[in-house]
């Protein structure tokens, strides 16, 4: 909504009404060159004391909208990292993340000014537009927290105030409900209380164990699901977590209650949400999608899916608890990773691999039957969720094959990376599909997983790309020849496919 502009301009170019327009007609087409631009006359607004509340948010809203179709793209780019380079990925997180901060804080001055001196003109003015300024900066916020979300960073307490208190001044203030169309286009309503639920729904998600595409495709599901939570003030039947609006920290599944009342806290279940996120599951499983399933882009079904499960976790009346008992340790491990090296260790190579490069030293800090968590300040760039681990503890003389699950960062820089166990067993081998004419395919390098073939089903790790269904494979392995069935992709990392097989016996 444009507001009126008012004949005592301030001392600033974007003071001016033509200014402003101008401004806005000339922005770059360039998306980076666009989202720049609008950065800078948002620091200068920062710097600017002279205007009315209700002219600043006009400004402000105005540039802000005509940033998000640029965003968007940006957010694209950044989210197809093959096509960036490591300097150009760093460049975008830093515009895009700083970008939502700066708008978020213009934002939070209208709020503030209102508070402040609620019987200014400019005040008086914009408190119609309250919920919209609200939710903007919720909004912002939360965008902000997702940035953070892909590289697994830590959220602190003044971030977690910042979008806590907010809410409860438009709770206060009788327009946390209120509906607004949050940017122009824009499908569907929203409010103040939905964009602070969202934000506390993918907090307690689990993000940290998803690709960051995945965590952009778990959040536009949030959004799609968000009206079936329910959300109160009071502890109810079915709550799951809880927040201190007001504390400056993440909510909290119940298994540990709030230290004492407080009319801050808030309470958040999954409501009716399991049941309909576990009809989709069905239904994208059938190779459909349906037509109210607003993705905001298209994505590929087994990333889908496997979001799809990972929420359906979080989102259970019961949330899931830990399979196995994790025991307090503390002991260091060499860590090499990539299916090439884990490949050339398991082939008995290690003196190689340790001539062109040492192995990285972790620390662990507790362990269990299904793997353990380490600890590193210094974490090469190029691991992911999904990476592949050939890891060996000190003073000792096995390889254990293990994935990265989990990574998250502390606010001092350390990184906790969560590893589940693979095999302790493992060994390199050369797989050969079988081929009824002339000319056999090329070997297909592989690391068999030995310790679980009790059952006839054996587990392979082969180059991403290289499982196929259709196609018998064989290896000889202490002189012996096993054929083996494919019968399902289990999953994928980085670099890597683990596929499922069952063994052939020769009639």
């Amino acid at each position: 909504m444009i507001l009126n502009f008012f004949s005592s301009r301030p001392n600033h170019p974007l003071g001016d009404a033509k200014e402003v327009k101008r401004v806005l007609a000339e922005l770059p087409l360039d998306p980076v060159k666009a989202v720049d631009e609008v950065f800078g006359w948002f620091e200068s607004l920062r710097l600017a004391d002279d205007f009315r509340l209700d002219h600043l948010f006009d400004v402000v809203s105005r540039l802000d909208e005509a940033a998000q179709q640029h965003l968007r793209r940006l957010s694209r780019d950044y989210l197809q990292p093959a096509r960036l380079s490591k300097s150009e990925e760093r460049r975008l997180w830093n515009l895009c993340y700083n970008y939502w901060g700066e708008v978020a804080g213009l934002y939070a001055r209208c709020l503030d000014g209102v508070r402040l001196n609620a019987s200014d003109k400019g005040s008086e003015a914009l408190k119609a537009n309250l919920s919209l300024v609200g939710a903007r900066l919720l909004a912002a916020r939360s965008a902000q927290l997702k940035w953070i979300d892909f590289r697994y960073g830590a959220v602190g307490e003044d971030m977690w105030c910042g979008i806590g208190r907010p809410y409860l001044a438009a709770e206060a203030g009788g327009y946390a409900q209120k509906p607004v169309q949050l940017y122009p286009g824009a499908i569907g309503m929203t409010s103040v209380a939905q964009q602070y639920l969202q934000v506390l729904l993918r907090a307690s998600s689990s993000m940290n164990a998803l690709l960051p595409l995945e965590i952009e495709l778990a959040d536009r599901l949030i959004a799609h699901f968000l009206p079936g939570f329910q959300f109160s003030g009071e502890c109810f039947p079915g709550s799951v977590y809880w927040v201190d609006a007001d504390g400056g920290l993440p909510p909290t599944r119940l298994a540990r209650l709030p230290a004492q009342p407080s009319k801050s806290l808030r309470f958040f279940s999954p409501g009716t949400v399991p049941q309909a996120l576990g009809e989709l599951i069905h239904v994208v499983e059938r190779g459909t999608l349906p037509p109210e399933l607003n993705l905001g882009g298209e994505y590929p079904a087994p990333s889908l899916l496997k979001v799809l499960r990972h929420l359906a976790l979080y989102w259970a009346p019961v949330p899931p608890q830990r399979e196995h008992v994790r025991h307090a340790v503390k002991t260091r491990i060499a860590v090499l990773q990539g299916f090439s090296d884990c490949l050339t260790v398991f082939a008995g190579d290690v003196a190689r691999l340790a001539t062109e490069r040492g192995a990285e030293s972790w620390v662990v800090e507790n362990v269990s039957l299904g793997g353990f968590c380490a600890e590193t300040g210094t974490v090469s760039e190029c691991l992911r969720i999904g990476a592949l681990l050939c890891i060996q503890p000190e003073g000792g003389d096995n390889w254990v094959l293990g994935m990265v699950r989990r990574f998250s960062l502390t606010p001092e820089g350390v990184a906790s990376i969560g590893i589940q166990t693979l095999s302790r067993k493992a060994r390199s081998i050369e797989l050969r599909p079988r081929a009824s004419g002339l000319f056999a395919s090329e070997a297909i390098p592989a690391i068999w997983l030995s310790d679980e073939n009790s059952s006839g089903e054996w587990r392979l790790a082969l180059p991403r790309g290289s499982f196929d269904v259709r196609q018998m494979v064989e290896f000889v392995a202490d002189g012996q020849r096993y054929q083996l069935m494919p019968m399902e992709l289990e999953e994928s990392g980085t670099d890597f496919d683990i596929g499922r097989y069952r063994e052939q016996v020769a009639g």
